[in-house]
């Protein structure tokens, strides 16, 4: 399987034959064991702690703190949505809709559900990944028609089981709402806004709106968005946010519309995604709790996996300063104890290391267990590398059934 973030960039100094199952060895050489050693475990504000706060007051206090260390912007609410088209295609009516939020251009965004339908549905925001492609967003995880561009022909191949996931769980019943998001698709950096940046070979004529969708286009393209995120990860701390606290509003902003809609039932909704999309998951499901029912999928580990082995594999969406003191990284989706919550895990996942993987489980499991809600929270791992395969979305598809097909619980 291609490496999802293109880390074996010629430009990239680190071998992914790193021998980083060493337990002498770490990222940052003989720091790494000091380093892994600042937080408590569990952590400050940890539920796990034997002094921690009942449920809910641990809940509002520590969902408090995070939002304070995500420095998540305010973008307003409810953005004003255009139906830009609609249509049918295979079995599904098909929304082509944009909003404007208060920076950026326009947000660009499918919405999909079965046809013939007349009562309000479940919905489900879907959450498309990031597998090293800025170019694209929406078009990873769904199709709106026989033809498809080659590279997301290929993309759905080695990640999805050839399958266009949001596609897949519409048909089950649920109106789907798959936004483009910072950064990706129309919300990624276009070549003429930016100054004092080269792009490599692309010829001048191309470095615009209107450059042709080639291979060769969009890889350039990708390549250099990659380098990119230094810059943009920069310029956000300089503007006393963060990635995450950027990514939360925007699904927060993707959720107003789907929950606003008339013919979606707003109390029975949930989200999930793999890779980005899972970690995206593990904030907005963790922070908001309009979602009833969420499903992180290949995007599960603890800050110390990352710390000591793996945060080269990861971009800077991933991270937020301070936060590891306070809460590890599983309890962020933690947050959401005890609503339904499902994570999927592929063993030979080269993003994380499986004892990790595992650790995290554990950790997820105290939570749920102390809030006495141990039939709301499920873990699977499966064989194989970093994938969403048929196997784990009929898993993760069954689950959004089994919480928001019926009545709330």
């Amino acid at each position: 399987m291609a490496d999802p973030f293109n880390l074996t960039n010629k430009n990239n100094p680190v071998e992914l034959t790193s021998n980083l199952n060493d337990s002498s060895k770490s990222l940052i050489g003989q720091y790494g064991p000091w380093a892994a050693d600042l937080p408590a475990d569990p952590p400050a504000l940890s539920f796990r702690r034997p002094d921690s706060l009942p449920l809910k007051a641990w809940r509002e206090n520590a969902l408090n703190q995070v939002e304070a260390f995500l420095g998540a912007p305010d973008i307003g609410q409810n953005p004003k949505v255009e139906v830009r088209r609609k249509y049918t295609y295979d079995g599904l009516v098909v929304e082509e809709l944009s909003w404007q939020l208060p920076y950026g251009r326009k947000t660009q965004a499918l919405l999909l559900k079965p046809e013939n339908v007349q009562e309000p549905l479940p919905g489900i925001l879907a959450l498309h990944d990031h597998g090293g492609n800025k170019y694209f967003a929406q078009r990873k995880i769904t199709r709106t028609g026989d033809e498809q561009h080659p590279l997301m022909t290929e993309h759905q191949k080695q990640y999805y089981e050839g399958k266009a996931w949001a596609n897949e769980i519409a048909k089950r019943g649920y109106v789907v709402l798959v936004p483009d998001v910072f950064t990706f698709g129309s919300r990624r950096v276009f070549y003429q806004d930016v100054v004092g940046f080269t792009w490599g070979p692309m010829r001048t004529e191309d470095r615009s709106d209107a450059a042709p969708e080639t291979s060769e286009n969009i890889a350039t393209y990708n390549e250099w968005a990659a380098h990119h995120e230094n810059t943009m990860a920069k310029s956000l701390f300089c503007g006393g946010t963060t990635w995450p606290g950027v990514f939360l509003r925007e699904d927060q902003r993707a959720l107003d519309v789907l929950c606003a809609r008339s013919d979606v039932d707003a109390a029975r909704v949930g989200c999930g995604g793999l890779s980005g999309g899972g970690l995206r998951t593990a904030y907005l499901g963790g922070l908001d709790s309009r979602i009833l029912c969420a499903v992180c999928v290949g995007f599960m580990t603890t800050w110390r996996d990352l710390l000591l082995h793996k945060s080269y594999t990861h971009t800077w969406m991933t991270y937020i300063p301070i936060l590891p003191k306070y809460l590890d990284f599983p309890e962020v989706l933690g947050l959401r104890t005890p609503l339904p919550t499902m994570v999927l895990n592929s063993e030979e996942d080269q993003l994380f290391t499986l004892p990790e993987m595992h650790r995290a489980d554990r950790i997820l499991n105290e939570v749920f267990a102390k809030a006495n809600a141990t039939d709301r929270y499920r873990c699977n791992f499966y064989k194989g590398e970093h994938k969403f395969d048929q196997t784990m979305q009929t898993d993760a598809f069954n689950w959004f059934d089994q919480w928001l097909a019926v009545s709330k619980p």
